[in-house]
């Protein structure tokens, strides 16, 4: 004889979705309104880190660089209301689902964070004076194109677009672009301390493109909606 376990539904029976309630319902949205925030520190930090960048604008960089901890601390402490609302269990699957896709998403948040501060940092050390033309046209149109990814990545993620296509077209055009900056580079035309601080900048581009396709893919938005609705 089998022995069907209270914790697990029998053949053809449903199991039944806790009951949302009202304290949960408003921890999820709040969680939702930090993750948006986390997301706007991001791209504001991808859009200075450029302009710093190619302008030389060294207090602008050190400003940007500070206000990494700030995101920093946002993504500990959204880290730990996750993981804690995931302990404390009592929701409904689809809720849980998001959950989860918040704690794969939430550290890529945190390392494009950092990928910024990477590129700003280079503003601080004489780079951009010393920039061939061409490959400042190269970083310019990179760090256009990363700061157009996260714009996208931050709307899909906040049902305002669902922009996962367009956003993978743009990330081609990434790729494409270090690919020539690596060859310009290889080419001699910059000094090799140079360039080998150039060629950073372009894979920290190139990582920022892809942590925005990744995200973008993280979170169906129907799935965020039904989390945040329950």
């Amino acid at each position: 004889m089998v022995r069907r376990s209270f914790l697990s539904p029998g053949r053809g029976e449903a199991t039944a979705e806790p009951a949302a309630t009202p304290e949960a319902s408003e921890e999820a949205r709040r969680i939702d309104r930090q993750v948006i925030q986390l997301f706007a520190l991001v791209e504001e930090a991808v859009a200075g880190a450029t302009h710093a960048l190619l302008t030389g604008d060294r207090e602008a960089a050190r400003a940007l660089m500070a206000k990494d901890a700030e995101l920093d601390a946002l993504y500990r402490q959204l880290e730990q209301l996750v993981q804690a609302q995931v302990v404390a269990g009592g929701h409904s699957s689809r809720r849980v689902r998001w959950y989860l896709a918040l704690l794969s998403m939430l550290p890529e948040l945190e390392r494009s964070g950092d990928l910024a501060e990477h590129v700003a940092q280079r503003a601080i050390r004489n780079l951009p004076a010393e920039m061939p033309a061409r490959v400042r046209g190269y970083v310019e149109e990179m760090g256009e194109l990363a700061g157009a990814m996260w714009r996208m990545a931050a709307d899909s993620y906040a049902d305002r677009a669902a922009g996962e296509e367009q956003i993978d077209r743009l990330d081609d055009r990434l790729d494409d672009l270090h690919v020539q900056l690596i060859a310009e580079l290889a080419s001699g035309s910059v000094a090799v301390p140079t360039a080998i601080e150039l060629a950073l900048v372009g894979r920290f581009y190139e990582r920022l493109g892809d942590h925005a396709v990744n995200i973008a893919r993280r979170v169906p938005t129907q799935l965020r909606s039904e989390a945040i609705g329950d």
